[in-house]
């Protein structure tokens, strides 16, 4: 068993290419696909934590618009990331994997201590399941070539924000492969 878990936060197809479509998302695929296989290979949990909402969500009704519906195709992991049998889903209805959800169970049964956050959007889902891992005691490990937000501007100040308030260690996708393996 890992100490570390990857989760892949909000990888879905309403984000890459349908209502909330962030077009940088497609500079990350290959590197979160990647650090999914090695994870695989060396026997690091996969998680996926996925928006799934209902329709009358805060989140759709007054923020952001019909996106990622429970089950529904905008709500699925994008094809080039498709979770296996072996990944873990937590469906999430706020921007946090953990707000409600049953992720700090299934990290805690997995002995996990250490989270790697990949995904969308640096500023938004990632920074805020990055505070509620740092508030459960986590060490956070932030994937700096695995996340991507919306602009250039709130890329930056999303990963300055995690690394001086969340203490999040700042990797790239390679570095952190090397640390599976030994």
């Amino acid at each position: 068993m890992s100490e570390y878990a990857v989760i892949v936060i909000d990888m879905l197809n309403d984000f890459v290419t349908g209502n909330l479509k962030c077009e940088r998302a497609q500079n990350i695929i290959p590197n979160i696909k990647k650090l999914i296989e090695a994870a695989r290979k060396y026997n690091v949990t996969v998680i996926y934590s996925n928006d799934a909402h209902y329709p009358q969500d805060h989140e759709v009704v007054e923020k952001w618009g019909s996106h990622a519906i429970k089950g529904t195709k905008g709500a699925e992991v994008i094809p080039e990331l498709k979770p296996t049998t072996k990944d873990y889903i937590v469906e999430k209805r706020t921007y946090s994997g953990f707000y409600e959800t049953g992720l700090d169970p299934l990290l805690r049964s997995l002995g996990v201590k250490t989270v790697i956050l990949t995904g969308l959007h640096t500023n938004m889902c990632v920074r805020h399941t990055a505070a509620d891992a740092f508030f459960r005691g986590y060490k956070i490990i932030v994937a700096k070539d695995g996340v991507e937000a919306f602009t250039q501007e709130d890329q930056d100040s999303g990963l300055k924000y995690l690394e001086y308030v969340y203490n999040a260690k700042l990797e790239l996708t390679s570095n952190i492969i090397k640390e599976f393996s030994k």
